[in-house]
C-alpha cells in the first residue's frame, strides 16, 4: 500500500489570539500530488479553528462531528473536544479513521487524537503531521526568545518546517482568532 503524506499544521496560542496554520502539500509516495490542499476550517460559526493531518476524508469527517459537538455544547471547545475523541474512541466506525486534529479558540488549544487523547499544551503550541516535530521545534523556539506575535510565528515555523521536511511546502494557509 502507498503511504500517503499529507501535512504539518501548527498552532500557537498566544496573547488571546490563536493562530493554526498548515502548509498545502498532499504526498503520495513519491510524488507530490497536490500543491494547495486545505487543512484548516474555521468552525463553530467562526468561534474556533480546526486543523486536520491524515486522510482528508477522515479529517473532514471528524472536523464536522467536532463542528456538531460544538454546538451541542454552547461553542465550548474544550467540552466539544472531549465529546468527540470519547466518541471516536468508541464508535466501531470511527475508531477506523486515520487523523488527527488541532482544535481551538482564543483560550484554548487542544491536539485530538482517535486514542481518546485530548491534550493541551503547556505553552500554547502545538503541531501534527509529517513536518509536524519540525514546525513545533521552531515555535517554541520563537515563543521562547521573541515578541512575535501568534500569527507571525505560526507562518514562521511553517517556512522552517518547508525547508527541512519532503512532505512539507511553502504554500502556507493560516487563520487566526479573534
Amino acid at each position: 500500500m502507498t503511504r500517503v503524506h499529507s501535512t504539518t499544521v501548527l498552532g500557537v496560542l498566544r496573547d488571546g489570539r490563536l493562530a493554526i496554520a498548515a502548509d498545502g502539500q498532499v504526498t503520495i509516495g513519491q510524488t507530490i500530488a497536490k500543491h494547495r490542499a486545505t487543512k484548516v476550517r474555521r468552525i463553530g460559526k467562526g468561534r474556533a479553528l480546526a486543523g486536520f493531518a491524515g486522510g482528508a476524508a477522515d479529517g473532514l469527517a471528524l472536523v464536522e462531528r467536532l463542528e456538531a459537538k460544538l454546538e451541542a455544547h454552547a461553542g465550548n471547545v474544550r467540552r466539544a473536544a472531549v465529546e468527540l475523541a470519547r466518541e471516536w474512541r468508541t464508535d466501531r466506525a470511527l475508531r477506523r479513521l486515520e487523523a488527527m486534529l488541532l482544535v481551538g479558540d482564543s483560550e484554548a488549544l487542544l491536539l485530538v487524537s482517535g486514542n481518546g487523547d485530548v491534550l493541551e499544551p503547556d505553552d500554547g503550541v502545538a503541531a501534527i503531521g509529517s513536518g509536524g516535530p519540525f514546525a513545533l521545534a521552531a515555535a517554541r523556539a520563537l515563543v521562547r526568545r521573541t515578541s512575535l506575535t501568534a500569527e507571525e510565528i505560526a507562518r514562521e515555523s511553517l517556512v522552517v518546517a518547508a525547508e527541512i521536511c519532503i512532505y512539507t511546502n511553502d504554500q502556507i494557509q493560516l487563520e487566526t482568532l479573534p
